[in-house]
């Protein structure tokens, strides 16, 4: 990105004070990915950005880019949602600050909206969605509607389920290796979590650990294993 200035979507995914009277922005735009910005003058009381360079908001950035750094200038930001729901219920705000965690690293989500208006009891499971439909968008979703490793038709329910390898396994190819046992519930309930479209799956408390712990063992499998602690915060389910 370079040359004349450009106004395109963007979501806020980070946010750090610079000085005593700036701040740089981590933006997930529409058409240039992830990039980062300088905000000259964001932490002056009459500043121009106001309380819109929040985490999850939404606008558009008006951006003159650097010629010499990959650090542009934010002139502008013009608030299209604050998203200040997130910050109501701690579920809310642990999914959607994983979910930008890994867009940092990563590409742009689009499902900050849907979690924000989600009811609290469904919080949970459309924080689960969302990311699993990040990590689909990266390309690295597991395998599942055929074997990982040989690629044959798999047979409905319980199956084996294999970090190493991509995905679920057939009985064959399970024999013998590393592998994690999900029941036919479970294989569903992940089915659904992970192909958007269907019906979001109602989890019990167990079965709620059990796949947040599944999607970070994923994350750390085929993402990179370096510390994400907003992820981790994500998996305990808030403060302990």
């Amino acid at each position: 990105m370079a040359g004349a200035p450009l106004i395109t979507p963007a979501l806020i995914i980070g946010t750090l004070r610079y000085g005593e009277t700036s701040r740089i922005v981590r933006l997930a735009t529409r058409d240039h990915g992830v990039v980062s910005a300088i905000a000259k003058g964001a932490l002056r009381p009459r500043s121009r950005f106001g309380a819109a360079l929040q985490l999850m908001s939404e606008g558009q950035a008006h951006l003159i880019p650097s010629r010499a750094s990959d650090l542009h200038t934010l002139a502008a930001f013009d608030l299209t949602a604050l998203h200040g729901g997130l910050a109501k219920e701690h579920e809310r705000f642990a999914a959607a600050s994983a979910l930008a965690e890994l867009t940092t690293r990563f590409v742009p989500p689009d499902s900050v909206t849907l979690l924000e208006l989600a009811p609290p009891e469904a919080t949970v499971v459309v924080g689960l969605r969302a990311l699993w439909r990040l990590i689909t968008e990266l390309g690295v979703a597991p395998v599942t509607r055929h074997c990982a490793r040989d690629g044959i038709a798999l047979p409905e329910g319980s199956v084996a389920f294999s970090y190493r390898d991509g995905g679920f396994l057939c009985a064959a190819c399970a024999m013998g290796g590393s592998s994690t046992r999900l029941g036919a519930e479970d294989r569903d309930a992940l089915l659904s979590l992970i192909e958007s479209g269907g019906d979001l799956p109602i989890l019990s408390r167990a079965q709620v650990t059990a796949h947040r712990r599944l999607l970070v063992r994923w994350v750390q499998s085929h993402l990179g294993e370096s510390p994400m602690p907003a992820l981790e915060y994500w998996l305990r389910g808030g403060p302990t």
